[in-house]
């Protein structure tokens, strides 16, 4: 099962400056799991210690946001998932 993930600007220097990656996985979970094993150094950036997405981490399947469901909601072959970094500034 294929998934393209499009990786937040932030984030790209972590996986090789590229703005997407291909991953497998049933569910957000494992897709961003894949993602941690192909690019070991973007982990830190989306989960904290015990393995939640980080409170400024959002994920989108398909353009709609996986909340509430997130790590558990499931994803098909050739969806597409966004990585996206709730940034404030002033």
């Amino acid at each position: 099962m294929s998934i393209t993930v499009n990786i937040h600007q932030a984030l790209r220097h972590l996986i090789n400056n590229q703005a997407t990656a291909e991953v497998s996985g049933t569910t957000v979970g494992e897709c961003l799991a894949d993602l941690v094993r192909q690019f070991p150094c973007i982990e830190t950036k989306l989960f904290n210690k015990k393995g939640k997405l980080l409170h400024y981490v959002d994920i989108y399947v398909n353009l709609e946001s996986s909340y509430p469901e997130e790590l558990a909601k499931p994803v098909m072959d050739g969806d597409k998932l966004s990585i996206t970094l709730m940034i404030a500034g002033g």
